[in-house]
């Protein structure tokens, strides 16, 4: 859980993914015929068969997070978001505020008066991500030399091993990256021509697999993705998407991208053959790569795998252990046999 370890605790919002593409490079350097990074960020790792299928894996490496927006005379940091924040998981945070010569830990709070000296309209406020402030801890002066209008920021958390879970922030979508590079250094021989790419700028609109797919033209796109597991108190049985412990989750629909049904079955197929746990992830209402990677160039099919995890949008997002390396068996019996899918509408 190193490595998944490392790639959580990194800082990456969208446009930001430095960090994250420094791993990358690293994993994959020793086992790919070359890497590249374009205009967008997105870092293409090519593994070359000539004459094969082109496969395109998308695993996005962005988290939600902030820019600064605006420090005040009294060194309050005010934010913008990048990505989908419920202020009521963001209240009483650490968070990381990635200054340029250096990482700078701040405290995250809206503004609200204490209890003991709240009146009743003040109880009864719902605070908005706009309220949010950062505190360095730090006199005016100081905030204003080391922090710039146009700094990232992200929440700080520190990786956790609970029970048969793993739990930290940017489990969205860090769990999609490790899966990708385990995948790849396992698979023993390559059914397709390969382009593992780490994908940018997801969480504000599908940017990077927008562009990179427009310039791989894959045959077929596979993304990599977290999903709920909606397994928790207050939600009834048919809300719950996935459940944790129950498998790698295989994508038939969400609200950006119908998956091919020929690569469903054939995934479905690798599963049982290889006594994979899997289970089938419909989700009403979300999207992810495989929707840029769907509509790029003249249409391309594809399929997504996911890992079901807790707590989604939060500091404290948690996945099972087992699903996580069932989404790599998927993924690396994928890349080795599902070539052999047939994919014309008939």
């Amino acid at each position: 859980m190193e490595l998944l370890k490392e790639l959580c605790e990194a800082s990456g919002i969208p446009g930001f993914e430095g960090r994250i593409r420094d791993i990358v490079r690293r994993e994959l350097d020793p086992i790919v015929d070359e890497i590249s990074v374009d205009a967008m960020g997105n870092m293409i790792c090519v593994k070359r068969k000539p004459g094969a299928l082109k496969v395109m894996i998308a695993a996005h490496m962005d988290e939600i997070g902030f820019m600064v927006s605006n420090i005040d005379d009294k060194g309050w940091i005010r934010l913008v978001p990048l990505g989908g924040h419920d202020p009521r998981n963001m209240v009483a945070q650490h968070v990381r505020v990635c200054a340029e010569d250096g990482d700078l830990t701040g405290v995250l709070y809206p503004g609200l008066k204490p209890p003991h000296i709240q009146k009743d309209s003040d109880r009864n406020k719902k605070p908005e991500v706009s309220d949010f402030v950062v505190d360095l801890g730090l006199p005016v002066d100081i905030v204003k030399e080391k922090v710039s209008i146009g700094t990232p920021v992200t929440m700080r958390q520190n990786f956790l091993e609970l029970g048969d879970c793993v739990s930290c922030k940017s489990m969205d979508n860090r769990v999609a990256v490790y899966t990708m590079i385990r995948a790849m250094q396992a698979t023993t021989e390559f059914g397709f021509e390969t382009y593992a790419v780490a994908t940018s700028q997801e969480e504000i609109g599908l940017r990077g697999a927008t562009t990179s797919a427009n310039s791989i033209s894959p045959d077929i796109g596979i993304c990599l993705d977290t999903t709920l597991a909606t397994d928790i108190p207050g939600v009834s049985g048919h809300e719950q998407i996935t459940k944790l412990g129950e498998g790698a989750a295989i994508k038939i629909f969400d609200s950006s991208a119908i998956q091919h049904p020929q690569l469903v079955k054939r995934l479905r197929q690798l599963a049982d053959k290889r006594n994979i746990k899997w289970q089938h992830e419909i989700l009403p209402r979300g999207g992810t790569d495989s929707a840029a990677m769907q509509k790029s160039g003249s249409g391309v099919p594809v399929a997504t795998i996911s890992v079901p995890t807790r707590y989604i949008h939060t500091t404290i997002e948690t996945v099972h252990k087992e699903d996580l390396q069932g989404a790599v068996n998927l993924l690396t019996a994928f890349l080795e046999e599902g070539h052999q899918v047939q994919i014309n509408f008939e």
